[in-house]
Formats: C-alpha cells, structure tokens, sequence
C-alpha cells in the first residue's frame, strides 16, 4: 500500500511538470511566432549626391522596414509586387538574404520593376524622381495567415493608390479579423498633392482601421493643412484611432493617446542620409511591440509612459543608426546585437 502510494505521488508530480513545461513551450511559441507583415512597394533606389551616383538599395517604405526588422530577427514577409526584370530579381535575393520571407511577394510578367533617383541635398535630405510601372495583370495579392497579434505594417501612396485598393483592402480586413495589429504610416509627400481630394477617404478609413498612426510633419501639413498635431489628434485622428504618433524629423516626437500625450526629445546627431528614416522609425517601434510583448489587447486598454517610452526608444535607435550611413535599413552590426538580446 505504502509503495502504491508513493508512485501515485511521484506520477501526480511527473505530470505536473509535464502541465508546466508544455504550458511554458506553448507561452514561447505563442511568442515567438508572431509575424510582422509589411505591405508595400519595391523599389530600386540610386542614391546621388550632385551628379556622383553613391549607392544602389533596395527600397520602398515598407520594404526597408521589413529588412530591419529581418537583421533585427524578427519573424517578417512582405507583401507586395516586383517585376520579373534583373531588378527584380535582385530585390527578391536580398530580401531572402536578410530574413525577410517572399511568399507573398508577386512576380509581375512584363512589369519593369520600379527605380527611383534620390538627389541628397547639403542637409542630406533627399528629392526623388520615380521610373515607374505598374503590373499588366490585377490578380489578387496572397494573403497571409495572419495570426492573433501579428502585425501588418502599410502606408505611404500604395496603400491609398486606386489600383491598389482591391488588394489593400483585401489583406487589411484579414488582418482585423484575425486580431492582427495594424500599423498605418501616412507617409504622403508633394507629388500626390494634386490627388489629395481622391486620396482622403481611404486616408481616413485606413486611420480608423488602424491600432496605430503614424504621421510626419509633413503629412500633417500636406494631408490636413496644419502642422497643428493637437488639433488634427483632436478633430481627426482620435475619433478615429485615439494611438496616434507626430513625428518632426530631429524635433520632439509626440504620442497622443485618450490616457494623455507623452513627449519624447529627438538625440542630436549628425546624419550620413535621412533615406529611410521614418521607415526605420516603424521598424523599431514595431520591434518594441514584439519585444514587450505588447498585444492588442494591452494597445486597447492603454500603456503606461514607461511602454510608450521604451518602444521610442526602439523607434529612435532604428531610426538614427539608418542615419549613420548610405543604407535605408538598420546596420548588420545593429541587426546582430538585437538578436542576441531578444528574449
């Protein structure tokens, strides 16, 4: 009886541990599966300086996001079209080449894959002039299996462009009902000005759709007319999607949310280029959610000045070390040091 007893207990403890270890391997999963998507454009930027060609990247706004966050470790894909050209080609090796899943990456037949000129001025801002085509073919862009919590990241002109709009919409209302969190940077500059009246109210309804916005102060100016971030939070963006982040370049960040605004002085540093900046700013911020494991359930309920401030402090060291040189992405040495410390 005694012995009987005694393997009773010992098998009641065996299968406890079992309980814990398959709990915590599942908690890890749960963690460690969750994707970043990011929808977007390819592009093919040449970087000049005068009229001396210096580099050749990769580009498109949420295509360097998604190559940061690939170096940084981060489960990522991107979503999107490119052309079945040398180009092409090219941009869907590198991806593959930092983590960064293709699956949903479309090859056009026909299509030239797009190129941009960026012209640095002596501040070491740039001025583009696009190259561009648009795919022969509408089929409907892949879409992922989101999961609860994923993240689809998507802005800038493709995500407002008319023949777009199928697909955006398509990915967008998979990721909400799966429970993904959604990333909307504006991202809007002078060359679409003249289409602003057409564009404002999938500008809006992305807004609403959204966990969180990200807007620059230029968006501001050239979207809603001001540069007046409290008034456009309160009039615009709240009723909408009250998570809303004004960005100023090397000036203060603010975050307005219903629990109140936080600001968040810029470091100073001297840029190399301001190419992909605001892209690296998302990468980061994003990468803050994942490392915190912020969830749309904790976005919903509020986070504290402690959260907001420490996924700043991601956005901001994406953001400046992409400035430290002519890449639009994060550094390899940066990439490494993030994934050593991820948890």
């Amino acid at each position: 009886m005694f012995f009987s007893e005694k393997l009773l207990r010992r098998g009641r403890v065996l299968l406890l541990l079992v309980v814990l270890i398959g709990f915590a391997s599942n908690t890890i999963h749960a963690q460690g599966r969750r994707t970043v998507y990011c929808m977007g454009e390819t592009v093919l930027d040449i970087l000049f300086r005068g009229s001396t060609p210096l580099s050749a990247n990769a580009g498109g706004s949420a295509l360097n996001s998604s190559v940061s966050l690939g170096r940084a470790g981060v489960s990522t894909s991107f979503i999107g079209e490119v052309g079945t050209d040398s180009t092409g080609t090219h941009i869907m090796d590198f991806l593959k080449a930092n983590g960064v899943g293709t699956e949903c990456l479309r090859r056009c037949e026909g299509m030239r894959t797009t190129v941009s000129l960026a012209y640095l001025n002596d501040k070491n801002d740039a001025r583009y002039v696009f190259f561009m085509d648009s795919p022969n073919d509408r089929r409907s862009t892949a879409v992922p299996h989101f999961r609860k919590d994923d993240v689809l990241l998507l802005g800038s002109f493709y995500a407002v462009n008319p023949s777009n709009r199928e697909r955006v919409v398509q990915v967008l209302s998979e990721a909400r009902r799966q429970g993904a969190i959604v990333y909307y940077d504006v991202n809007l500059r002078s060359p679409h000005a003249s289409m602003l009246l057409q564009l404002r109210p999938f500008i809006l309804e992305l807004i609403r759709q959204a966990s969180v916005v990200r807007a620059s102060r230029g968006d501001l100016r050239m979207v809603f007319g001001s540069e007046n971030a409290d008034s456009i939070y309160n009039k615009v963006a709240a009723p909408l999607c009250p998570r809303f982040i004004c960005t100023r370049g090397a000036d203060t960040v603010s975050i307005f949310t219903p629990q109140g605004r936080f600001n968040f002085p810029v470091k100073p540093i001297k840029p190399v280029s301001t190419i992909g900046a605001g892209d690296n700013y998302n990468a980061g911020f994003i990468f803050g959610l994942l490392h915190e494991n912020i969830t749309q359930e904790h976005l919903v309920k509020g986070l504290g000045s402690k959260e907001w401030s420490r996924l700043e402090d991601a956005a901001q060291r994406f953001s400046q070390d992409c400035c430290m040189h002519l890449g639009n992405y994060i550094s390899e040495a940066l990439g490494q040091q993030l994934r050593q410390t991820r948890p």
